[in-house]
């Protein structure tokens, strides 16, 4: 799609991932709809970008939303009417929250708020905004995920679980809707440079060698993967390369992390294991 015939609904449109995307394709000719959980922020950072490329509101416009909620946020904040009566014709899913170390240090509230928000959120507002898409000459879905959606790394059982989830979401939903005006698309970042990635992450990836790039390079990819409208993409190498053998030999790569294992932080000690309830429980 031409960035000038898009209207775009942009999810975690002020992260650091958000913030470039929302830039570059507002510098490409797209108009947009900013949505997140602040709505200080959200008026913001649509001021910013406004003055930045003397734009009218018409054409950054902004709408609260907590996608972190459970399943009842699509209409509780009212944003799938918002974005259908605005004409909404792409939806880029940025929005995301992190997940990072051992998967027994991790609460059970961590694990369902990373499903929640990187999973079960994105599937849930596609589905709400399916029947409006369908009416549209043209329209596309971008999932962004992360090279994690393709490749299995210590200390991101969590976050590979939502991203595998959403990357296999993104390729049956493509097959599915292939006799609709609906294009879904996957985009895979590697590591970036933002907030979203705490101390722990970074030590981690000085650790263990691993690039990351600038959110930059991030939104220069997913206005590409708009224009040419190709249903896949990964950023990196040799990240590339790795999701290409993982998909083949799987096991082949497992002593390759050995040294991600080893640079993850030791064991804190398991959540205490409540004794069985006899009531539950026969010899």
């Amino acid at each position: 799609m031409m960035p000038s015939n898009a209207r775009v609904l942009l999810t975690g449109a002020t992260g650091g991932i958000g913030q470039a995307v929302a830039d570059g394709l507002l510098a490409a000719g797209a108009s947009l709809l900013l949505t997140g959980r602040s709505p200080a922020r959200l008026s913001a950072l649509a001021r910013e970008l406004r003055r930045r490329r003397g734009l009218s509101s018409a054409r950054v416009e902004w709408c609260v939303a907590d996608l972190s909620q459970p399943p009842t946020w699509t209409q509780a904040h009212g944003l799938v009417p918002v974005a259908a009566d605005w004409g909404v014709n792409v939806v880029v899913h940025a929005a995301g929250v992190p997940a990072f170390g051992r998967l027994e240090d991790q609460s059970a509230e961590q694990v369902a708020a990373s499903l929640q928000t990187n999973l079960l959120a994105p599937l849930l507002l596609t589905r709400a905004l399916l029947p409006h898409l369908r009416t549209r000459t043209q329209a596309q879905v971008i999932f962004v995920g992360s090279a994690l959606g393709r490749i299995g790394l210590p200390g991101f059982s969590v976050y590979s679980a939502a991203k595998f989830g959403l990357r296999g979401a993104a390729e049956a939903l493509r097959r599915e809707l292939r006799d609709s005006p609906v294009q879904v698309q996957y985009l895979g970042p590697r590591s970036t440079r933002t907030a979203f990635n705490d101390p722990a992450v970074a030590a981690y990836n000085a650790a263990t060698g691993t690039a990351s790039d600038p959110p930059q390079r991030v939104a220069d990819a997913l206005l590409a993967l708009l224009q040419d409208e190709a249903a896949e993409r990964h950023i990196g190498w040799p990240e590339r390369l790795a999701v290409r053998l993982n998909g083949l030999v799987p096991t082949w790569l497992d002593p390759v992390f050995d040294r991600h294992r080893r640079s993850l932080p030791s064991p804190s000690g398991r959540e205490a294991v409540s004794p069985p309830n006899p009531s539950l429980c026969k010899e």
